[in-house]
């Protein structure tokens, strides 16, 4: 039932490695794979990818806005050509999204769902590309139902969307040029990295290991050609206003940049391999892994080795300067589709395609109680390894108990004072928080020097007590003529703001334009702490 277009040696092992070796030295294989491809399956194709979508959407609502949204909501609100620390795409969508399905989670979440389909349907694509027939490519698409990185961009409402969704296209149009010679998928690429440029700065790590691939081990000429250098005229042309904004704000992004970095070194460097083998899904790292050997060893592949080496550089490249290990998950899911091929060749008995749809489905549940609100909350936090393992669970969960616990020290002012506070949240989510829930307990303003929240306004003259969140308060404490403790937040979950510190301060002793220049900060908030962490830091997260 493979339907593949080229010649399937005869494997005798159960090893999945084992299998993707013994054909990469087949001299029986043919050099290239065949011009005349399989025809997509459209079908369960098509169902696939919709199916995802509706789990997504399904599972939209539950526990609630993840701390990232809750910024980009407000961001929507204050568009620009660019944001301290991302490109301007999503906030945009996200107004989008407002307006056609009004203020709602569900409706927040739409885009992603439906890129995730996409992304489902590009796995096919790939596995198509690299000879693989019907069978292997309905593998493909239900192992990138399955995957963890398919399941969290499509999910949470942030720039993962449409990284994720660019580097695994632009992957399959270079992949494709290499087999048809068609050079002038070059437009393609360029429109499709001019846009993921609009999203997020991080495709540019991709085109540089894509490119060093292709430039050291080929093929080369796909670089002599005019058309080359008028995508990258295309591509810089349709982010040309980010890249503007970025230059003539003096490049925060570098800032920003440096800041992750010396949070997550540390982090990043004892995480790197477990991530690699978590975040498409730990039943599926065979797979996967099966994909690069192949892509490296085999002769019928030698043309798409530059995919498998650039993963290769990526990670000596990530583990050098401290980067994150989930930066490699979209070359990983074209890994993953690759590996498809190598299963279905492998799979030929009733057992082994057992097996293989066996590690699918258990890499789908497990991804999906990770990842997905599949359970209560409360089921998380119940269990100790959920608990520590599913922190995107809690990243959504307890803005409203917090919300709630400011309105009550809000309301204990007394009622001419209250006029004149403000809400000041130490981070983006807490004051997105009182931006999305304020209302509903009368809650004014909420302010934020984190990032570009800082840009979203500033408070009036008139405004002289302030309500904090998890500042400071030594640095509150010279800003203002008194500043006093007024408890803590408190949740039975184990989201990294418990035990955020409240004050209410008062008195400010300069002029807001000059207390706001002292309060703006640049950097990332820590998992599980909330502490914040800037370029200038002594110490990223512990």
């Amino acid at each position: 039932m493979s339907g593949t277009g080229t010649t399937a040696s005869h494997y005798g092992t159960e090893s999945l490695m084992t299998s993707a070796t013994a054909t990469a030295s087949s001299e029986q294989e043919a050099s290239t794979p065949p011009d005349r491809l399989t025809p997509v399956p459209w079908r369960p194709v098509s169902v696939t990818a919709a199916a995802m979508t509706v789990c997504l959407l399904a599972l939209a609502t539950r526990h609630g806005y993840h701390v990232d949204e809750l910024y980009t909501r407000v961001a929507s609100r204050h568009l620009a050509w660019g944001y301290i620390d991302q490109p301007p795409l999503v906030a945009l969508v996200g107004k989008v999204e407002m307006a056609l399905f009004g203020d709602s989670l569900f409706g927040f979440r739409v885009v992603p769902a439906l890129l995730a389909s996409v992304a489902v349907l590009l796995a096919p694509l790939i596995a198509r590309e690299l000879g693989g027939g019907s069978r292997a490519q309905i593998l493909a698409a239900f192992m990138a139902f399955a995957s963890g990185v398919v399941m969290f961009t499509g999910h949470i409402m942030g720039t993962n969307n449409w990284d994720e969704l660019s580097w695994v296209t632009v992957s399959w149009l270079l992949i494709r040029m290499v087999r048809t010679r068609d050079t002038r998928l070059w437009w393609a690429i360029g429109v499709v990295v001019g846009v993921g440029l609009t999203a997020k700065y991080l495709l540019v790590l991709l085109l540089l290991c894509l490119g060093a691939g292709l430039l050291v081990f080929g093929p080369r000429w796909v670089f002599r050609t005019w058309r080359f250098p008028a995508a990258v005229g295309v591509a810089v042309a349709i982010a040309s206003p980010v890249l503007i904004w970025q230059i003539t704000h003096g490049m925060p992004q570098l800032e920003m940049s440096a800041a992750l970095s010396k949070a997550l070194e540390t982090l990043s460097r004892s995480t790197f391999i477990p991530m690699q083998l978590l975040l498409v899904g730990i039943f599926l790292s065979p797979v996967w892994i099966a994909g690069l050997v192949a892509l490296l060893r085999r002769s019928e592949w030698r043309a798409y080795r530059f995919v498998g080496w650039a993963y290769l550089l990526m990670v000596v490249l990530l583990l050098a300067v401290g980067g994150q290990g989930a930066y490699t998950t979209s070359l990983q899911y074209v890994l993953l589709a690759s590996g498809a091929v190598v299963v279905d060749r492998w799979a030929r008995s009733i057992k082994r395609f057992g097996v293989i749809c066996g590690l699918t489905g258990l890499n789908a549940v497990s991804c999906a109680i990770l990842l997905l609100p599949t359970l209560p909350i409360n089921a998380y936090a119940s269990n100790a390894v959920l608990s520590s393992a599913a922190i995107t669970q809690f990243d959504q969960a307890g803005w409203p108990a917090m919300t709630r616990q400011v309105g009550a020290i809000y309301h204990s002012l007394p009622q001419d004072e209250q006029s004149h506070t403000i809400i000041y949240g130490n981070h983006y989510g807490q004051a997105g928080a009182i931006d999305k829930w304020g209302p509903k307990y009368g809650l004014p303003k909420a302010y934020s020097g984190h990032n570009s929240y800082a840009d979203f306004g500033r408070p009036s003259e008139d405004k002289t007590t302030v309500i904090t969140i998890g500042v400071d308060p030594k640095q509150f404490g010279k800003l203002f003529q008194s500043c006093e403790k007024r408890g803590e937040y408190e949740s039975d979950l184990p989201v990294s703001d418990d035990g955020q510190k409240f004050m209410v301060c008062r008195g400010p002793l300069k002029p807001w334009p000059q207390l706001w220049e002292q309060l703006r900060w640049i950097g990332f908030q820590c998992p599980y702490t909330a502490k914040a962490v800037t370029a200038n830091s002594t110490k990223g997260c512990d």
